[in-house]
């Protein structure tokens, strides 16, 4: 058997190098992702960083934002062996386990910021569309407990992960060319697009209601007041349309991509729905790096706020 172009089988079924992605959308990735990994890292390690060094006292949102920072570092932390991976020709050398360790990281991530993000919106709702339900739901402790459930639930279900290629595929190919029997596997499919279509709607519904009850509010506030409301509004909306154009588009494309393997959608348009999962796989990621921005911004205002109140304080305490 020739195996010039192709990697054989133990089975003597081959498997083709026409399953690695196109060189314009590899080169779409390049592109896409080494400002998401560099401008990513350094925005959300210093959010980090603000988080464990800067800020005293954690509130439920502090504890939310630390779970989501460290699962976004996790997730950019694979990138740099994903671009490795795709533009380099030649077969993964670097291990099995290490690969499945990597695919793991960034698929279980993926899905964790997803759950995390789903959970601030869920918290910003009680807080604001039932402030006196808050007192009792609302503490640190829940929301760190919160944050636990949800790492324990989706790396308890990352087996998976280690499972994405062919066992009789004598060399590795990380993070691409993935079994038949994963993108035929019903349950994992259905369970990815069900966990994001329901934190899409959970998210689009709390989004909504903060919103409304933020402009009800307006109508009699002070014209200071009114700016900040607007301020928060922004935000809220605009956290809303970032992680629905981050993420639909990905979950669109591998449902699609399901249906051809499973034979639902002609298999002519394969080549082009899997260039789709890939792209849209790249404008998912960019979410990370928009994360660590924003939340950099929200902790360094936080900090230097509390900083103000403690000199205050403290001068006040002096003058006396």
């Amino acid at each position: 058997m020739n195996c010039g172009r192709t990697i054989c089988l133990a089975d003597n079924k081959v498997l083709r190098m026409s399953e690695n992605v196109s060189g314009e959308v590899q080169l779409f990735q390049l592109i896409a992702y080494i400002p998401t990994f560099s401008v990513g890292l350094l925005f959300n390690l210093s959010a980090l960083w603000i988080l464990l060094f800067k800020i005293r006292k954690w509130t439920e949102s502090t504890t939310y934002m630390g779970s989501l920072i460290f699962s976004d570092c996790l997730l950019l932390f694979s990138l740099p062996f994903k671009i490795s991976a795709y533009n380099n020709k030649k077969p993964w050398t670097l291990g099995r386990p290490f690969c499945s360790f990597l695919e793991s990281l960034y698929f279980v991530n993926m899905y964790v910021s997803i759950l995390i993000i789903m959970c601030i919106s869920v918290d910003r709702y009680i807080a604001v569309r039932h402030p006196f339900l808050a007192k009792s739901l609302r503490s640190p402790l829940k929301a760190t407990l919160v944050c636990a459930a949800v790492w324990t639930i989706i790396f308890g279900s990352s087996v998976e992960a280690y499972k994405l290629h062919d066992d009789q595929v004598n060399v590795t190919l990380c993070f691409h060319s993935f079994s038949n029997d994963t993108w035929e596997n019903t349950h994992v499919i259905a369970t990815m697009e069900t966990l994001f279509v329901a934190s899409a709607l959970i998210m689009t519904f709390c989004s909504i209601e903060i919103v409304r009850v933020i402009k009800r509010r307006r109508k009699d506030s002070l014209e200071v007041q009114k700016q900040s409301n607007n301020k928060s509004v922004k935000i809220v909306l605009a956290n809303l349309v970032t992680f629905l154009i981050c993420f639909i588009p990905c979950h669109i494309a591998m449902l699609l991509y399901f249906l051809v393997k499973r034979g639902t959608i002609p298999v002519d348009y394969r080549e082009p729905l899997r260039s789709f999962v890939q792209v849209s796989l790249c404008v998912a990621n960019v979410n990370c790096m928009l994360d660590g921005i924003c939340y950099y911004l929200i902790l360094k205002e936080n900090w230097k706020s509390t900083t103000e109140v403690t000199q205050a304080t403290e001068s006040s305490n002096l003058s006396r």
